[in-house]
C-alpha cells in the first residue's frame, strides 16, 4: 500500500488545487448578429454556425 514518505508542502498542495479552480466561459462574437455566443455552438439568437444557417429561429 502506498504511504507518503514526507509531508506534502503547502505550496505543492495549493498548486495541485489551483488546477481545479473555476474559469469563466470564454465567449466569442457571432459573425452574423454579433451577439455573445459560446465557441463551437450555434448562435441561439440567429441560428448561424460557421457562416451557414443550421437552426431555424422563429422571431
Amino acid at each position: 500500500m502506498g504511504v507518503p514518505k514526507r509531508k506534502t508542502s503547502k505550496m505543492r498542495l495549493r498548486t495541485r488545487r489551483a488546477a481545479n479552480r473555476w474559469h469563466a466561459p470564454q465567449l466569442s462574437r457571432c459573425a452574423q448578429c454579433s451577439s455573445a455566443v459560446l465557441p463551437h455552438i450555434a448562435c441561439p439568437s440567429c441560428g448561424y454556425y460557421k457562416g451557414r444557417q443550421v437552426l431555424t429561429i422563429e422571431a
